[in-house]
């Protein structure tokens, strides 16, 4: 007992003696001159010390003595480093530290950029920018779904100029979830904007199924990140951290800085029984907090609700329940093509039952075919069957995945309520699940569909069928506790959303002027010391229109909508060249205003008008065609008014002949 007693008051004094060195060391090298080239770099060695990872099932088991000698570390780099850069713990076996200034841990004098281009006051094309002197870090990167009012646009992107203007400080894509509003925009943006994409597996792999479709997977470097591993882009250092959400390998980011560390959530939610992979960490939240967070950018989606967020896993016992309840039924479930556990779940409830599973949808197939190769979705083998095989089958064995719960025009479901699916057609002994709620604006679509499939008489159950991916109120409180930020700017949602975390985060302590609710392209400086939005840089909304990108902007919505709510009229007319007599003409053309077998007096009179305003035109010797043009449209478009209350498109088009 004495010898061991010994050899560790032995072992002890040599550690000692090792610390007294390093502190001495240290202050030999703080203290020595530019020009002595015979001591070496004083910070080399000693901020991997500073920075050293530790191994993730080891990390509670730490020796008594151990921990003393990482705590004298420890004291001894405060003094030296501010708190805000500290080297973020790793979650994989691989040694990392942050490059930059964040990893020299010097105290920035610039200040952090956080400039959101997209995503604040709207559900969808999230997309933010952090900026430090020369870098530029760029989170997410996604789509926005047209209002109604954008007739004919499929997709709405972010305006990246500032990206473009700055492309030399540009570093990476660093990217949170896969879902459609943080990733969907990547492959119009990548063509303009070409740098390096981070994510984790999942996220990566529908990236790279996306990109494939626009032929840019050759041309863009794409870097798998594990949960716990830290990135270095530029003066930044952002460290992935574990979260839970409606798809899996969902990240809230670490992002540290020189001038402080942020948090970003992404969108997540505290699940502690998820049906894949593991919980939130909510305790490296808690590691993170207590090395000093700038600033908190949480989800704000469900900031209005009170409570908790339900767990994944409680959908499955619902869905047990409705196949018990429907045996002898076909079952057929819409829901998001995203939401791989809630896929996972069905397939487990249909192979109970004995079911055979088909899939439809494109974007379902995509991505149930991405999921199931990197080994997020297991399925029983003889459980899936092609859509083409359902009628093979009798309905009791028959489960149909599908996509169209949010009433989408051409959506499978939409299709087969519609009766213009070529392979499914609705019967009367059908149940019909609508597993997800209505995205705020899609609530008519969706009845529309509940309602041709309820006269096709099938049954239709849309309620108890759906959780949340996002936090509610509680689970937001418990991140603002768990980080202990210093400014808190919500994010994720429309404005009253944003006002709600607000208002929880002012409840929470956070003082009122340290809480920032931003608009698109804002921009936010931060330092330690102070916060306050300093500017705004040109943001905005670009219109995907088939191959079109950008090329339809307001003039052309205006036009779509005047077209769509009163039609147009044309008129047409032949002009002799030099002497501008009419040769034919004016005839009168009509599309969408009114019948024209049924208004023959009308467009006879609309005739009269346009052949008069051209004969005074010729008498005034008016020869330009654009004042011809303009005296037809007024003439023409004051007549119809007067006649029918209307404002139709008009149209003159004049052609000359010799």
């Amino acid at each position: 007992m004495s010898e061991n007693i010994n050899e560790n008051v032995s072992v002890n004094k040599e550690r000692e003696n090792h610390r007294e060195y390093n502190k001495t060391r240290k202050y030999n090298s703080r203290n020595r001159k530019p020009g002595d080239n015979n001591t070496k770099k004083p910070m080399g060695k000693q901020k991997n010390f500073r920075y050293k990872q530790q191994k993730t099932n080891s990390r509670h088991y730490e020796k008594h003595s151990d921990r003393q000698e990482i705590a004298a570390a420890g004291e001894l780099a405060a003094v030296q480093q501010p708190k805000a850069v500290t080297k973020p713990f790793s979650r994989n076996n691989k040694t990392q530290q942050p490059r930059g200034n964040a990893r020299r841990g010097r105290k920035g004098t610039s200040k952090l950029k956080i400039i959101p281009l997209g995503g604040l006051e709207q559900i969808g094309m999230n997309i933010t920018a952090f900026e430090y002197e020369d870098s530029i870090v760029v989170v997410d990167c996604g789509l926005a779904f047209p209002e109604d009012d954008m007739l004919g646009i499929d997709l709405v992107i972010p305006d990246v100029t500032y990206l473009k203007e700055n492309i030399s400080k540009v570093k990476g894509f660093v990217i949170t979830h896969g879902h459609e509003d943080h990733i969907g925009a990547l492959p119009y943006i990548l063509k303009e904007v070409n740098v390096p994409v981070y994510s984790t597996k999942l996220t990566l792999g529908l990236i790279t199924n996306k990109l494939k479709e626009h032929n840019l997977v050759r041309s863009t470097k794409l870097k798998e990140v594990k949960h716990g591993q830290v990135i270095n882009l530029g003066d930044f250092s952002i460290e992935f951290i574990k979260t839970n959400h409606s798809i899996q390998d969902a990240s809230a980011l670490a992002i540290y800085s020189p001038a402080g560390i942020v948090v970003h959530t992404g969108d997540f939610k505290v699940d502690y029984t998820p049906v894949f992979g593991d919980a939130i960490d909510l305790q490296r939240f808690a590691e993170i907090g207590k090395k000093g967070v700038l600033a908190l950018m949480c989800d704000s989606t469900n900031a209005e609700r009170p409570g908790f967020t339900m767990s994944e896993r409680t959908v499955g016992k619902v869905f047990d329940n409705l196949f018990n309840e429907h045996k002898t039924a076909r079952i057929i479930i819409a829901t998001f093509a995203s939401n791989v556990d809630r896929v996972q779940q069905i397939i487990n409830t249909a192979y109970r039952f004995g079911r055979k599973v088909a899939v439809e949808g494109r974007s379902m197939v995509n991505i149930i075919s991405v999921a199931s190769e990197l080994g997020y979705l297991r399925i029983p083998e003889n459980t899936l069957i092609e859509i083409d095989q359902v009628k093979n089958y009798p309905d009791e064995k028959v489960v149909l995945i599908t996509t169209g719960s949010q009433g989408e025009s051409m959506a499978a479901l939409s299709r087969m309520a519609a009766n213009i699916h070529k392979k499914i057609t609705i019967k009367p002994n059908d149940t019909i699940i609508f597993s997800s709620n209505p995205i705020p604006g899609n609530e008519k679509a969706v009845s529309k569909v509940i309602n041709e499939l309820s006269m096709k008489g099938a049954k239709v159950i849309f309620q108890d069928v759906h959780v949340s991916g996002h936090a509610c109120q509680e689970e937001i409180k418990l991140i603002y506790t768990l980080v202990h930020p210093k400014y808190a700017i919500p994010v994720h949602g429309e404005y009253r959303h944003l006002k709600a975390q607000a208002n929880l985060a002012e409840g929470l302590g956070i003082e009122k002027d340290h809480i920032f609710i931003l608009k698109t392209g804002d921009v936010l400086e931060m330092d330690d010391e102070s916060a306050k939005v300093t500017g705004h840089v040109q943001t905005g909304s670009i219109l995907v229109d088939g191959l079109g990108v950008g090329d339809v902007g307001n003039i052309v919505l205006r036009d779509r909508q005047h077209l769509a709510e009163d039609g147009i009229v044309i008129a047409v007319l032949t002009l002799e060249r030099y002497s501008n007599q009419i040769l034919s003409g004016p005839d009168i053309v009509s599309r969408g205003f009114v019948y024209v077998r049924e208004a023959e007096d009308l467009m006879e009179e609309a005739r009269e008008i346009v052949q008069t305003a051209m004969e005074g035109c010729i008498s005034h010797h008016v020869t330009d065609w654009g004042k011809m043009k303009t005296a037809i449209r007024d003439t023409l478009g004051e007549f119809l008014w007067k006649r029918t209350k209307r404002r139709p498109m008009i149209l003159p088009i004049i052609m000359e002949v010799e």
